[in-house]
């Protein structure tokens, strides 16, 4: 393997402006190769991050499984530390059972280092999790940065000084930072000096540099700094965090930055500090206006934290962040204006807008960005619904209930479970709220596997949405005698009642139960009104019906009622419903020995599934194209795209599953590849896409023709 071949794993692209550290990155990597738990300590902007970056980095090929990144700032509290620590390694966890159990079967015959950057205020929690995952997986190596050891049995303590302040690197970093060539001698060299060579300290006074020259921040630093400790940055002085008294420089230089901003720029940061992951500009006049702040004079306000390097530059896709340190000041400058629960509620109702806006739009030409959208403000939406469960639980049930569907096709199924079950507990909200949650809970369950929680879910979901539709339908009659009720009526099914249909059918076809599927969508489709476009929910229980004509052998019926959706949704530009739809078209495919046609309706599926990120329809769809592939009698194929498939399956944390019927025809044809290109070359080939990248197995898998008409 060349030294520019891919390597597993993800790890974010290094700062450009990493600076030194080289004997500490031997020392962190020499520890990697000899402990199984290394941390890295030192006080907030030291650099912890980036060296642990760069030495995972620089250490990833020695771990055939990968090196991950876990960014532990965004959670508030550890509710989702695993399913956080399962998304960084690719796990959309299916699995039904505690927690920690399909984490720790992902991560049982690996060879991967997994970096947990940010431990400090998740300290505890973190060292239970990686003691118990350092036992479940001996393959493990795990790379932690926290202000303090978590103190794990076997874990080797690295602690990160500041750059050497009359050093050559402070001064390169602080060159880099401001984009100027400085003397060693002069005021920039006594800037790093008055700075203790702290890196984030030395970017701060870079950004003013750029603003004020490099003589103007010397004089300011050294007011600021010559004053007696007490005096140097007693506004942030509180009993929630304790700052190292050698550390009070670090304290100065962000308390210098906050009073070299304008008023508007320091009720800016106050505000911003309720966002816990990257926010866009329209997030942030949501959420931040008010009083002087407001939609004319928050952009200047943004600009000018980013120019003196407060808030990160907007990345390609126009989001912004702060690092921790700062935001944590920021949060104190907030609870002393006394405006932390108005901005949480204010962030919260805004990202509850969001999610209602992206279910509303679910339906038709916006779906995929809106998917998206949902997808990038995951830890934000995360953060307004857990302040929602705390102070308004019905608006936490309509959050969640508005983007459980879309968590849940990303696969984080236990995130979606998670909120949805604290939510329906806690709320009292009934009707429509109710209803949608109960519909995307069962959905969840299904999902994973669970078909006996799943069905009381779906019959609690019929008996709320037959209730809801009822109430509606009457009071509606009261006043308008002579219209008829808009959604659905006494015998009329409306969107509720439907979904709540297309739940059931989805759980019959799940367990071989396609009679039972047709029937439950049919009866509520021949009642309703509209046809398969009108709504999602008459999407969805259409779809539910061709997969039930599928399982009955109907398949010449099942194939044309899949096409004419299909052409539905192209027009839509629907994307879920398309993506299932190919995946009962190459199974029809299969079922009327067509094995080409499979092939390409397969590899349409799988397209659509990887832009919707989706790892378990991946792994479904890999599985049918691996079925028509051995059909075909291309067995070496067949072998490579069924380990692809594999690795895909271990992702979800589940073992090979899917339609019954499916099932039974992937054994069949695999047995044949198997005895056709001989047994010890069928597992060569496996193993070998197995183990390989997935994403290079799935650009191999969609190498072939196209989607058939």
């Amino acid at each position: 393997m060349g030294e520019t071949a891919p390597v597993r794993g993800h790890l974010p692209d290094e700062n450009p402006g990493f600076v030194g550290r080289r004997t500490e990155l031997e020392r962190v990597s020499a520890a990697l190769a000899d402990h199984r738990l290394v941390t890295v300590t030192g006080v907030g902007g030291v650099g912890k991050t980036r060296l642990a970056l760069r030495a995972a980095h620089g250490v990833a090929r020695r771990f055939p499984d990968g090196a991950w990144w876990t960014d532990l700032s965004q959670l508030d509290g550890d509710r989702l530390l695993v399913a956080l620590v399962a998304d960084s390694v690719d796990l959309a966890d299916h699995t039904p059972g505690t927690a920690t159990t399909g984490l720790r079967r992902r991560l049982a015959d690996d060879r991967l280092l997994l970096v947990l950057d940010s431990c400090e205020h998740l300290t505890e929690p973190c060292a239970r999790l990686v003691t118990e995952l350092l036992a479940a997986a001996p393959g493990l190596t795990v790379l932690t940065t926290s202000r303090r050891p978590l103190g794990v049995a076997g874990e080797h303590v690295v602690p990160l000084d500041p750059l050497p302040p009359a050093g050559g690197d402070a001064l390169e970093l602080l060159r880099r930072a401001a984009g100027q060539d400085f003397p060693a001698a002069g005021p920039a060299g006594e800037i790093c000096v008055r700075l203790e060579g702290i890196p984030l300290a030395l970017e701060l006074a870079a950004a003013q540099i750029r603003l004020q020259g490099a003589e103007a921040v010397r004089d300011q630093l050294g007011t600021r700094l010559d004053a007696p400790p007490e005096a140097r940055f007693d506004l942030l002085a509180h009993t929630e965090r304790v700052w190292p008294s050698r550390h009070q420089t670090l304290r100065a230089a962000i308390g210098w930055s906050h009073e070299l901003s304008t008023p508007l720029e320091r009720l800016l940061w106050a505000r911003l500090s309720v966002f816990r992951g990257p926010f866009d500009l329209s997030s942030a006049l949501a959420v931040c206006t008010g009083g002087p702040l407001d939609r004319a004079t928050l952009p200047a306000a943004l600009d000018g934290l980013v120019r003196s390097s407060v808030v990160r530059p907007p990345d390609a896709g126009g989001r912004l962040r702060m690092l921790d340190t700062i935001r944590e000041y920021g949060a104190t400058w907030l609870d002393r204006t006394g405006e932390s629960g108005t901005v949480a509620d204010r962030h919260a109702a805004h990202f509850r807008g969001l999610a209602r806006r992206a279910e509303t739009e679910w339906h038709g030409a916006r779906q995929l960005r809106w998917y998206r959208t949902v997808d990038a403000h995951h830890t934000d939406l995360r953060t307004a619904l857990d302040r929602l469960l705390r102070t308004d639980p019905d608006a936490a049930l309509d959050l969640i209930g508005s983007v459980a569907f879309a968590w849940s096709c990303r696969g984080r199924l236990r995130e979606a479970r998670d909120g949805l079950e604290q939510a329906l507990v806690l709320s009292e909200a009934r009707g429509r709220v109710r209803a949608r949650a109960l519909w995307a809970l069962g959905v969840t369950l299904v999902l994973q596997g669970e078909s006996d929680p799943a069905q009381e879910v779906s019959e609690r979901c019929a008996r709320e949405a037959r209730n809801t539709e009822y109430t509606e339908y009457a009071a509606h009659a009261e006043h308008t005698a002579h219209e008829e009720a808009p959604r659905g009526g006494r015998d009329r099914p409306g969107e509720l009642t439907l979904d709540a249909a297309a739940l059931a059918g989805l759980l019959a076809l799940t367990t071989g139960r396609p009679m039972s599927a047709y029937v439950v969508v049919g009866h509520v489709l021949d009642a309703a009104r509209g046809g398969p476009a009108d709504s999602a929910a008459r999407l969805r229980c259409h779809l539910v019906r061709v997969f039930a004509l599928t399982g009955l052998g109907r398949l010449a019926e099942a194939r044309r009622g899949a096409l004419r959706l299909r052409a539905l949704c192209q027009e839509l530009d629907e994307h879920w419903t398309r993506t299932a739809l190919e995946y009962q078209l190459a199974l029809t495919g299969l079922l009327e020995g067509d094995p080409q046609a499979a092939a390409g309706h397969a590899r349409a599926m799988l397209e659509g599934t990887r832009g919707l990120g989706a790892s378990l329809g991946v792994a479904l769809g890999l599985d049918v194209l691996a079925t028509a592939l051995a059909a075909a009698g291309d067995g070496e194929r067949a072998a490579d795209v069924s380990g692809t498939g594999e690795a895909y399956w271990r992702a979800t944390g589940q073992p090979r599953r899917g339609l019954p019927g499916l099932r039974a025809l992937h054994e069949k044809y695999t047995d044949t590849a198997r005895a056709t290109l001989g047994e010890p070359a069928y597992e060569e080939i496996f193993v070998r896409a197995l183990t390989g990248l997935p994403q290079d197995g799935l650009d191999r898998a969609l190498e072939g023709p196209g989607t058939p008409a």
